[in-house]
């Protein structure tokens, strides 16, 4: 949530900050500012409420602000309403903080997290004759940076450090000072950041896409770490002030990767790019016929030992703990708990020291699921990440790291990430069946014949894609809906229905199918739409009882099943097939569908479909 852009080098600074703003749209934000030096003179601060383009509009795309040293934000209103005031970037003199124009300030700054104890500090710094002009915690911060600047008469780093110090909460800090025009300093706590550097420049950011098309060279700074960016150049400190080395990272993603494509939207190229993720979470995990658990250190050893595993996730992402359940409970005989990350700790889990704790998140920085990591290695407890950003905080702070190959994904909901995420744990289940002696050769190379399918069966259903596209439009104007199921069905519902929901703005739920009668068909009435997902066989007559119970009261009933199940017709009003494979994989294929159905009825009803309203890509705060 939230994007900041830097940059430092020979060009006019402006149109690059805007342009990397651009492209972190997806991360969800209500305002815009940027601040601009240009040598010796005052910083220029323009901010504005809204779309990116407003600010745009504002500065000619950047260009009538002139200066090489910039840094930009993209807020998501957290303390403080949507408002020009409260808009980054903030500075430390007492000014009204709306007006565009030279500051005069000793500190500027830009600030991704939030602030725990900010009410705390600002007393503090009203005791001091401080003035505060915004209802930000980012101001705070900005203002108690100055004051140790100003009252030890140290340098930024120092002056940084005994801010972070003092500071609870997290926080990704851009920082110019008036007496370093051509110098951004940056800090990091919980949120995230990366530095690059190219020929001259260097540049800072929340994300990789911002920067991609002007360098492929990072660094990850680290957690309570600081850095001076000078042109070309970054160098990185701890709390002691102390210079630390940060190796450098090249991303392999191409600028192209983050662009659309051709699409009309972020959200269907990435559906299409599907089978390729899945190709290629395959290719970097399966070699010679083999899952190869051991060379991201997941021993046959290690497999043996587990006792239980805990899958900690959120959104998506949990959607996708919630059908390996199903998986490897019935494959590997290992008991799973699925945990929301956002109550993992509070719950106080019991967990023990033969326990394996999956943390599944697409970014690697969702603070929810990082907060849940920490707590399980506190405990002693060993932890996997199934990540897609390498580099990313979950990816370095946890004992062994899958990285999924879905690429860059940019739209808000997910889809590529989520399913090849579904990839890597059904590689685990199937590992842990065959290590445990579940399974035999023959089961263990049927399982990796099926999972070759998916990329084929994923294409076949995008061809029948204009046919979901009609009846989208068909039904674009429902109000609510509700995805039903049993057993792994179920758990393609749950996915299915926040599909719906997060991008068409329709009420959805998704309900095991056996709970309908346990309260929630009252709810049920003329109109409504009911989807039943029907992929496991011995499920099938019980789903369709379902359906048949929410048909009589009046709903529209749609069916998800796979080829040959043509009797569903009989029911169902209208019936989407994909194609057979073995039921422990058909999520996979089935919510493909599901995934088309909520983009169609978004397009429909004209809405933004890559950044939905009140969504953010990455949730990087509590």
């Amino acid at each position: 949530m939230c994007g900041i852009v830097g940059y430092v080098g020979s060009k006019q600074a402006a149109p690059i900050i805007l342009e990397g703003l651009s492209k972190l749209e997806y991360r969800g934000y209500d305002s815009a500012g940027i601040a601009v030096r240009n040598g010796e003179a005052l910083a220029e601060v323009v901010k504005s409420t809204g779309k990116l383009k407003n600010l745009s509009e504002k500065t000619d795309g950047g260009h009538a602000l002139q200066g090489t040293c910039g840094i930009g934000h993209t807020r998501w209103a957290t303390h403080g309403d949507p408002t020009q005031t409260n808009a980054h970037p903030h500075v430390s003199g007492n000014c009204t903080g709306s007006a565009s124009g030279p500051v005069e300030s000793t500190v500027v700054g830009v600030h991704n997290g939030i602030i725990e104890n900010y009410q705390e500090l600002k007393e503090k710094l009203l005791k001091n004759g401080y003035e505060f002009y915004s209802q930000t915690d980012t101001e705070v911060v900005i203002k108690l940076v100055d004051y140790y600047y100003k009252k030890y008469k140290v340098g930024p780093i120092d002056a940084m450090a005994k801010t972070m110090v003092r500071v609870r909460g997290s926080y990704a800090l851009e920082l110019m000072f008036r007496d370093y025009p051509d110098t951004i300093w940056v800090a990091r706590k919980d949120s995230p950041m990366i530095i690059g550097v190219g020929e001259g420049e260097t540049y800072a950011a929340s994300d990789v896409p911002a920067i991609l098309k002007y360098t492929n060279k990072v660094y990850y700074i680290g957690n309570l770490q600081m850095g001076k960016l000078t042109p070309g150049e970054a160098v990185f400190y701890d709390l002691n002030g102390d210079e630390v080395e940060i190796e450098q990272t090249e991303i392999a993603f191409s600028a192209e990767s983050a662009d659309m494509g051709g699409f009309e939207h972020f959200m269907m190229k990435e559906i299409n790019e599907q089978p390729q993720a899945v190709q290629d979470t395959l290719d970097y995990m399966v070699k010679d016929g083999r899952i190869r658990l051991d060379e991201i250190g997941i021993t046959d050893e290690l497999i043996k030992t587990v006792s239980q595993i805990y899958v900690v996730a959120c959104g998506s992402a949990w959607h996708v703990g919630t059908a390996s359940q199903y998986v490897i409970e019935d494959m590997a005989k290992v008991p799973v708990r699925v945990e929301l990350a956002s109550e993992f700790r509070y719950r106080k889990p019991l967990l023990k020291p033969n326990d394996l704790v999956i943390i599944i998140s697409q970014s690697g920085e969702t603070a929810d699921s990082l907060a849940a990591l920490r707590e399980a290695k506190e405990k002693g407890v060993r932890t996997l990440a199934i990540v897609n950003v390498e580099g990313s905080s979950i990816a370095r702070e946890a004992d062994f790291v899958f990285y999924t190959k879905a690429g860059i994904e940019i739209a808000v909901a997910t889809t590529k990430g989520y399913t090849a995420q579904l990839i890597a744990m059904y590689l685990i289940a199937i590992q842990f069946a065959m290590v445990r002696g579940l399974i035999d050769e023959e089961k263990y190379s049927y399982y990796l014949r099926e999972l070759k399918k998916i990329p084929a069966g994923i294409r076949r259903i995008l061809e029948e894609k204009e046919r979901i596209q009609w009846f989208a439009s068909k039904y674009s104007s429902m109000k609510d809906s509700f995805f039903i199921g049993r057993g792994l069905d179920y758990a393609i519902c749950q996915e299915g229905s926040l599909k719906m929901k997060e991008i068409s703005y329709v009420h959805s739920e998704a309900y095991a199918g056996g709970e309908l009668k346990h309260g929630t068909i009252s709810l049920i009435e003329d109109g409504i739409l009911v989807v039943g997902v029907l992929t496991q066989d011995e499920l099938f007559e019980k789903t369709v009882s379902n359906m048949v119970e929410c048909k009589s009261r009046g709903a529209f009933l749609m069916g998800l099943t796979t080829f040959g199940h043509y009797e569903i017709e009989e029911t169902a009003d209208f019936v989407l097939y994909v194609p057979k494979i073995d039921q422990h994989f058909a999520a996979s294929l089935a919510i493909i569908p599901l995934q088309l159905l909520g983009y169609y009825v978004s397009c429909a009803k004209g809405l933004d479909v890559d950044k939905p309203r009140n969504l953010a890509k990455s949730v990087t705060v509590e």
